[in-house]
């Protein structure tokens, strides 16, 4: 007996409905400089994988890990890089951290260890519930709530924000 087909909407509907979701996550987690290509990196990811999926159910929360994962993968391959000496100075389009809604948590927020960044973004930019963000981190439901808890009260502390 044949597995039976998972009727899915056309891939155009569903850009349509979640790139915002996409590339507003993909910013979080890349920055400003390298979100779009983050992004781009997903839908690449996305569009190849979208014949073979077996379910419709949450697209959005699929989609959303995609594009952590792809971060994720931007941030392992990033090798220290020594500054040229004498370069001219490179301008790079992109809004800039002090016009973000708030630069001082956004510099907290980064200065956080990599999987608690990706947690409290997953969970509070991407609008994932901690099933989604565990999914996404490859880990459970209650280390999700962990890393998110941890990374609050960190930015609590830094902020000096009582709860």
């Amino acid at each position: 007996m044949a597995p039976e087909k998972v009727l899915l909407p056309p891939f155009q509907a569903l850009v349509d409905e979640h790139w915002r979701d996409v590339a507003r996550l993909a910013r979080a987690l890349a920055g400003p400089v390298d979100g779009d290509d983050v992004a781009q990196r997903a839908w690449e990811k996305a569009f190849a994988a979208y014949p073979g999926l077996s379910s419709a159910k949450n697209l959005r929360s699929w989609l959303l890990t995609i594009t952590a994962r792809c971060a994720t993968d931007l941030h392992r391959a990033r090798k220290p890089q020594r500054p040229l000496d004498e370069a001219p100075p490179v301008a790079v389009e992109g809004p800039d951290a002090a016009d973000w809604p708030d630069p001082d948590l956004w510099q907290a927020v980064n200065e956080l260890p990599e999987r608690q960044r990706f947690a409290i973004t997953l969970k509070y930019v991407g609008d994932l519930d901690h099933h989604g963000v565990a999914a996404a981190l490859d880990t459970t439901p209650a280390a999700s709530r962990r890393l998110v808890s941890d990374a609050l009260a960190a930015l609590r502390s830094k902020l000096g924000v009582n709860a």
